[in-house]
């Protein structure tokens, strides 16, 4: 496919790859005998089974995950103290200042894929293409709000993805302050013609995000004209956090939108004493129709299975504030870099790894599922998915959902990051864009690393590049290569339920 211009930058990526092209080339040359001689050893038992029915045992199984042991020091080293170190730092802050906020259905999205076709492309990876998506298309336009009652104070909001706008004039309307939907429902016939504020405590972001995508839903059933939720966020320098919302068929749609801890927890003290507060809000956010957008995909082929796939993952697109550096650039990054250190030590694994940066994953992953019913009739060929999307932080090992025999496969995998001190498997592996995988039976995997930390930039105008460190890049990148590399070089495809 051919692509638009990317414009002035062009030169600045040409430049960054040609300074890299050398060193990949001598990198590759010193290495070659060493893993040359791996692939001999790991290659000379002939295959048995690769199928759940597999007659090896568990420790012929560990004996050969151990002999990955040299190849696992290999990109550790270089990942975190050769060459490749802050690469993949380096490439993500030249794309986020290059074209900031990636927001689904925005020039700024549409051109952030476009160079990384060109960028996959030119790294030398293989079947690098574009697969087609139809994505939403919302713009928040300005907003603001400001209390007008009992003092003047002007409020940081952010509206909400989807929400509808305001009359031009705003809605002007004295507020309703609760904890909880069931207090919202207790005090029902009070919410009638008010806006209602959800000032409801941060327990972690599973079990509240709920009031961000349901608040508006639960306040119109009662008669509110707007909601106003308290930002889901584990910590707070007055900074509202964004996220998209949902209407519901049948239930009339009204404004939303998030606003900061300290005014959600102001206001819920001032009603407290009998204060009456009037707010009024402005916001023109508006939906537009779907538009196209591209789900971005690279390959190194598989050299024995190339049909069987190991699918490493992060979305490209973000919310329209800050960079998306964090959420979910890192991840998309690592997921890059995990490829390219494979491929910068000459290695050819059995099964084909397959890169995909998600197009609209904040509208509720949107590329993932159309990727999904694009590929699902191969769903057998799928050892393992892989996501990336709760930041790169240093890592404290990996989430994984699966069977219990791929359990043990992947806690023995995980031994292999013994030198980074990167062991541990815990349970959820999810995540929104390998969840059609996973409840289809494919095991999956992602990243956990410091949620606090996460939570605290998520959705917010602090998610920039400020917030990454590229020593934490760099080991979340060998964690990413070194479990994806395994996977799909062992004999056997990590068996299912």
């Amino acid at each position: 496919m051919e692509l638009k211009s990317v414009g002035l930058h062009e030169k600045v990526w040409r430049d960054y790859f040609r300074k890299k092209t050398n060193w990949n080339r001598k990198m590759k040359f010193l290495l070659f005998t060493f893993v040359g001689a791996h692939l001999l050893a790991l290659n000379s038992g002939k295959a048995i089974y690769r199928n759940d029915n597999s007659q090896r045992t568990f420790e012929e199984i560990r004996e050969e995950i151990a002999r990955y042991g040299d190849v696992a020091k290999a990109i550790i080293d270089l990942a975190v103290y050769g060459k490749a170190q802050n690469r993949s730092y380096e490439r993500l802050a030249l794309l986020v200042d290059t074209v900031g906020s990636r927001l689904s259905g925005s020039k700024s999205l549409e051109k952030a894929i476009q160079i990384m076709y060109q960028n996959l492309k030119e790294d030398g990876l293989e079947n690098v293409h574009l697969e087609p998506v139809k994505i939403p298309h919302w713009e928040r336009g300005e907003e603001s709000a400001v209390m007008l009652e009992p003092r003047m104070q002007k409020m940081a909001i952010l509206g909400l993805g989807s929400s509808i706008g305001t009359p031009p004039e705003g809605i002007t309307a004295e507020v309703l302050v609760v904890t909880s939907f069931d207090e919202l429902q207790r005090r029902a016939p009070e919410a009638r013609g008010k806006i209602v504020v959800y000032n409801q405590p941060y327990a972690n972001y599973s079990t509240t995000v709920k009031y961000r995508t349901q608040g508006a839903v639960e306040a119109a059933k009662v008669g509110a004209v707007a909601s106003l939720i308290r930002s889901v966020a584990s910590f707070s320098i007055y900074s509202p956090h964004t996220g998209i919302q949902e209407y519901q068929d049948g239930v009339p749609q009204i404004p939303t939108a998030c606003i900061t801890v300290e005014d959600a927890e102001m206001m819920s003290r001032m009603v407290s004493r009998g204060n009456r507060i009037v707010i009024q809000l402005k916001m023109g956010a508006k939906n537009y129709p779907d538009v196209d957008s591209f789900n971005t995909v690279a390959e190194i082929i598989g050299s024995k299975y190339p049909e069987q796939v190991v699918l490493v993952s992060g979305h490209l697109d973000s919310w329209d504030v800050g960079q998306g550096a964090m959420d979910d650039g890192g991840g998309a990054f690592i997921s890059w870099e995990a490829l390219s250190l494979i491929q910068d030590l000459g290695l050819h694994p059995k099964r084909t790894l397959r890169l995909v940066l998600w197009t609209a994953e904040e509208q509720g992953g949107v590329g993932a599922l159309q990727y999904y019913q694009l590929h699902k009739a191969n769903i057998s060929n799928y050892s393992l998915v892989m996501e990336s999307d709760a930041g790169t932080f240093l890592p404290s090992g990996l989430q994984f959902t699966g069977s219990d025999k791929a359990r043990a496969i992947m806690k023995e995998v995980m031994r292999l990051l013994q030198p980074i001190n990167v062991t541990q498997v815990f349970g959820a592996g999810d995540g929104t864009d390998i969840n059609f995988w996973i409840q289809a039976g494919v095991p999956g995997a992602s990243l956990l690393d410091d949620l606090y930390k996460y939570f605290s930039f998520h959705h917010s105008h602090g998610d920039t590049m400020t917030a990454m460190d590229p020593k934490q890049m760099n080991a979340a990148a060998a964690v990413w290569a070194v479990v994806s590399y395994v996977v799909a070089d062992m004999e056997e495809m990590l068996p299912r339920s």
